[in-house]
């Protein structure tokens, strides 16, 4: 019976991460920390509104260098909430150019608040809680990914 249990726990965590890959792009990120260093992410892209509705919905365990990348078409005050999410999350805000207006660190998981970005945004990156501390992740670090990422800097 045990072993039972085990298998389908395990099953169930690699299903998750099929059902993520099938249902999102995926790419990678780099933030560049204020404590000078750069840090690489593989993120999935939420680029349609289905994406972005569904997130990080009903995912039990999310690998420590993976996120989720929200991409929106302009810059408006976003608003994110985790409902059917079952991991904590930090939520980081980000400007056009990628550098971050504000971070919602360790979120509580099934929540339905809102949790609204302090200005308008373009990009919101979902990481598991905790992630911005332990890196020294902050609002004077930058999203670097596609057009974030400008070579003159």
């Amino acid at each position: 019976m045990r072993w039972s249990l085990l298998g389908l726990m395990i099953m169930s965590i690699a299903f998750a991460d099929d059902d993520l890959d099938a249902a999102f792009d995926r790419d990678v990120l780099v933030i560049s920390a204020s404590a000078h260093a750069c840090y690489r992410f593989d993120i999935y892209l939420a680029l349609d509104d289905a994406q972005k509705r569904r997130g990080l919905m009903h995912v039990r365990s999310l690998p420590a260098t993976t996120g989720m990348l929200f991409v929106y078409d302009g810059s408006y005050r976003q608003s994110m909430w985790m409902k059917n999410t079952y991991i904590p999350l930090d939520i980081v805000f980000a400007r056009a150019d990628g550098r971050i207006s504000s971070i919602a660190k360790h979120t509580e998981p099934l929540s339905l608040e809102s949790i609204v970005s302090t200005e308008p945004v373009k990009y919101v990156l979902e990481l598991n809680a905790g992630t911005t501390d332990r890196l020294s992740i902050d609002a004077d670090s930058r999203l670097l990914w596609g057009e974030t990422f400008d070579y003159d800097e």
